[in-house]
């Protein structure tokens, strides 16, 4: 599963608050979060206008390759609300907000899920 490929990178390098990004449906319900708990991380989700911000973003802009420099003022701004909530890393639960977030601008250190994951499936297929 994505979450724990992530998971495990996430508790590898001692992060344990981590916020969550992505889709409506990524953020909100529990498919995602369960897997961070289940390896003791306390996610940190955003504020519903927030989560609305973010999933319109990825639906009106960056799945048709879009990107402006509002949007990704809006997605650093997010970031750092949840920073001083206590976030330490910032899971880039969608593939396509890596389109806006980086290590260069992020507040906090980023996690993107496509790349975890595809890192943790080509470690599976070089161990078998």
């Amino acid at each position: 599963h994505i979450g724990d490929a992530c998971a495990t990178r996430l508790v590898a390098d001692q992060r344990k608050r981590p916020a969550l990004l992505g889709t409506a449906f990524t953020m909100e319900q529990s498919f995602y979060t369960s897997r961070l708990e289940a390896h003791d991380l306390s996610p940190i989700i955003p504020s519903e206008s927030e989560r609305a911000d973010i999933h319109s973003i990825i639906f009106d802009e960056l799945v048709h390759g879009t990107t402006t420099d509002a949007s990704r003022q809006r997605y650093i701004d997010i970031t750092a609300n949840l920073a001083a909530q206590g976030a330490d890393s910032v899971i880039l639960g969608c593939t396509e907000i890596g389109m806006l977030l980086n290590k260069a601008n992020s507040p906090l250190p980023p996690y993107d899920t496509a790349l975890i994951h595809c890192e943790a499936a080509a470690d599976m297929a070089n161990a078998a």
